[in-house]
Formats: C-alpha cells, sequence, structure tokens
C-alpha cells in the first residue's frame, strides 16, 4: 500500500523503520516544524524528520493542518492509509484524504488510557500491565474502531522511561501486522466500549509534586511514573528536589515527609511506610544516589 506516515518524536522511529523496510511504500512523511530544542539558537528537526531524511524519504512540514497548500500536498500523493504514531489531533479535512483510512498507534489498552500521557498515569495509578493498541482514527481523541492490541506486564519498579522503550518497540511490530491485515482485507474491527474509558491528561509541573501524606506505594508509582520526565519534585530547605529513582522502604515509623537515614538508606516518611529515595538533584548539582545525598549533606527537615 501507499502510505503516509506522520509522527514527531522518539517513540515513533521504529514504527517508521518497520514500515520503510516493508514492502508497502512510504510516499511522504509529515512532521512538525523544525524549532529550537535545548539551549542555544539553532533549530533541530524533529526526531522523526531526522530519521526520515536519514532514510531518503520525502518530508513535508506542517504548522497549519487547515492549509489548503497542505492539503492539497496529501491529496497528490493518492495514499491509501495515512499511519498516525505520536501525532496531533487530526481535523476531519485531513481525515478524509486517504482512500483506506487513517490507523493510529497508541501506547495503552484503549479505551483505558486515552490522552497525551497514557505510560506515564498507567504507572502512576499502579497498574500491572498496560500494552499498545493500533485503531482506526475518528474526529474524537482516542476512540475510533480496534484493530489489533498487545498487552505488557509493567514491573514493579519500572519507570516511565525504561516502559517507554519496550513499548515504542512492541508497538511498531503490532503496527505493521495491523497494516498487512488491512491490506488483505481480514480484519475485525472492535467498538471502544467509552463506559470504560480512563483519561490521560498531559502532565504538568503541579502535577510532579509529590504529597508525603499519601501511601509509600502511592509516592513510589508517582516517582517512577514521572521519571524522566516531567519529574517528580518537592521542597527541601526551600529548594526544589527533584526525584527519579526509588523503592519502597522499610514498614517502620517516620513522620509524612520527613528525611531520615536508616541503614545507609536515604528515607522519606510516608501516610504507611516509607519510601527510599534511590536519585535525586538539587538545584544546580548533578544527579545523585541517596548515598551520595547522606556523604554531602545532613540529612534534617522535612520534603513538602
Amino acid at each position: 500500500m501507499n502510505i503516509v506516515f506522520m509522527g514527531s518524536p522518539e517513540f515513533a522511529i521504529p514504527s517508521l523503520e518497520q514500515i520503510h523496510g516493508s514492502e508497502h511504500t512510504i510516499k511522504a512523511v509529515v512532521s512538525n516544524v523544525d524549532k529550537r530544542r535545548g539551549r542555544g539558537s539553532k533549530t533541530s528537526p524533529t526526531p522523526v524528520k531526522a530519521k526520515a531524511l536519514e532514510l531518503g524519504l520525502t518530508v513535508i512540514e506542517v504548522e497549519d493542518f487547515e492549509s489548503p497548500e497542505f492539503i492539497e500536498q496529501l491529496r497528490a500523493l493518492e495514499a491509501d492509509l495515512f499511519v498516525v504514531v505520536a501525532f496531533r489531533i487530526l481535523p476531519a479535512s485531513v481525515l478524509e484524504i486517504p482512500r483506506i483510512g487513517s490507523v493510529n498507534l497508541h501506547a495503552s489498552l484503549l479505551p483505558k488510557y486515552r490522552g497525551a500521557a497514557p505510560i506515564h498515569w498507567a504507572i502512576i495509578n499502579g497498574e500491572k500491565e498496560t500494552g499498545c493498541t493500533v485503531f482506526f482514527l475518528d474526529e474524537k481523541v482516542d476512540t475510533g474502531n480496534i484493530l489489533l492490541q498487545e498487552s505488557i506486564s509493567i514491573g514493579k519498579n519500572e519507570t516511565t522511561g525504561q516502559l517507554y522503550e519496550r513499548l515504542r518497540q512492541k508497538g511498531a511490530d503490532l503496527l505493521l501486522r495491523s497494516i498487512d491485515e488491512i491490506e488483505s482485507q481480514e480484519y475485525t474491527l472492535i467498538e471502544q466500549n467509552d463506559l470504560l474509558a480512563t483519561p490521560a491528561p498531559k502532565l504538568f509541573k503541579n502535577d510532579c509534586h509529590l504529597d508525603f501524606d499519601r501511601s509509600a506505594e502511592e509516592i513510589h508509582n508517582k516517582i517512577r511514573g514521572l521519571s524522566p520526565f516531567p519529574t517528580a519534585w518537592a521542597n527541601w530547605n526551600g529548594e526544589k528536589l527533584n526525584i527519579y529513582k526509588s523503592a519502597l522502604g522499610p514498614d517502620i515509623e517516620i513522620s509524612n515527609g520527613l528525611l531520615a537515614e536508616r541503614n545507609g538508606a536515604l528515607l522519606v516518611g510516608c501516610e504507611n511506610g516509607t519510601v527510599e529515595l534511590l536519585e535525586i538533584q538539587l538545584p544546580g548539582k548533578k544527579r545523585m544516589t541517596g548515598a551520595e545525598f547522606i556523604n554531602g549533606y545532613e540529612v534534617q527537615g522535612s520534603l513538602s
């Protein structure tokens, strides 16, 4: 089939590579416009655009989906299928262009965790499993009919960053299988049950603040669900302390939020039990282990 691939972040790269290496033809890759990424004034391409150029593929940068020029570019490609991975919401004027339709790879077991941050929220909420879903797009967010799904277990200490890497590989395999099934016309669509839907909205700074009046398990899940980005944090001695890695600590009595050292471990008290802080960072400092913090700072005060 003739395919137009749409995506921007690293998550989409294995999918792009899988399709490029298959018998299908990528007519063009659509990605966001170049922008400043990090310090300095130079602009850089999205990871997907950079990979597409490396593979020798045609790239279309888009800022305005409703632009007549952009719509005409897409129509001229005469695509059978649009394939979307970790991209923006497509308007009806774009969805109606391909002969067969548009499919999306989403990093959850839909209808659970519809939204921009499904991996983060699955871990934050203490899920034991998640997965990938390939579905046909409609005008509402993450609501279309499902083609294929595959589940994956979540480790008890696994972070969003670690799960992200596994899901982007598994998702790429699932996506190519879905495209092959669409071409063969041997597939069954499953309608999503909206009553089972859960949200996975984008996370902001205030969402990442830790409340140590919660249980140790909730705190640990939130830390790993926000690691490495956008990162859990708490206030300590008037400074913002970023927390990247943790583990459930011993079930001992330490006041909620109080920092304590026990047998070489840096602990913080929670509503029931403790959390061990394994990797943290103070403003202007490098990341450090809990042991390094104990050796370099006086363990006192509370996190709030």
